[in-house]
């Protein structure tokens, strides 16, 4: 049995808490991979986050940010990109693996999400210039990449539940990769990134795991399955 840690803070009321077991069941289901999951308050990740996650196959920093802990959150995505853990982003787990390879890859000095730290200075993660709050919106795939494969297609239609993206900004730090664009909304704005030489590491600002509440199995899902 394959273990997934889901990284974040659970809330019953979260529309996307409710959906990831429907989507990681779906994606079992279709995929023949039996996998189990638990949910990780970012409170208990400390230090030792080899410890805490030592029996997980992959790493999933769901939505509902910010975290309670964000050095916890970020360290466990850390471990999931240098030890080559697959990883899936949604939402917050999308910026916050943005906030993670600012700081360790692109050595920023403490970069900001403007959510928790209004006052910074040109912050990694911004308020979008239109918020995206229980929005469903259009987006196409960069040709070539990983997630545009996964999907079968040039585009998607995906929702949202979030205030806060890419700092448009830092966006260009994202064409020589290996962290590289995956999607993009029909402004152009940064909505998914990949991780070049990784086995699996994909995160969107977006949340796929809500097509289980409509009783349909996620493509990402399942090829995060697949990747464990």
């Amino acid at each position: 049995m394959k273990r997934i840690a889901l990284i974040g803070d659970y809330n019953p009321d979260v529309t996307a808490h409710q959906a990831i077991p429907l989507a990681l069941a779906a994606a079992a289901r279709d995929t023949g991979v039996d996998v189990a999951w638990d949910w990780v308050e970012t409170k208990t990740i400390g230090p030792d986050v080899k410890a805490t996650l030592r029996d997980c196959a992959g790493v999933w920093c769901v939505p509902n940010s910010p975290y309670a802990n964000t050095s916890g959150a970020m360290a466990a995505i850390r471990l999931a990109r240098e030890n080559g853990i697959p990883y899936l982003g949604t939402c917050g787990g999308f910026q916050y693996a943005l906030l993670e390879f600012a700081e360790s890859v692109w050595q920023l000095d403490r970069p900001a999400h403007a959510e928790t730290d209004p006052d910074a200075r040109d912050p990694v993660i911004s308020a979008l210039e239109c918020s995206l709050v229980e929005v469903t919106d259009h987006l196409r795939f960069v040709p070539g990449t990983r997630l545009g494969r996964i999907y079968g297609a040039a585009s998607a239609t995906e929702g949202y539940h979030c205030r806060y993206g890419l700092n448009p900004v830092h966006a260009e730090r994202l064409i020589q990769g290996p962290l590289r664009v995956s999607a993009l909304d029909d402004q152009g704005e940064v909505r998914a990134v990949e991780l070049d030489g990784h086995p699996f590491f994909i995160a969107t600002l977006f949340q796929p795991e809500r097509a289980a509440l409509r009783g349909q199995t996620p493509p990402l899902v399942s090829a995060f399955v697949r990747a464990l």
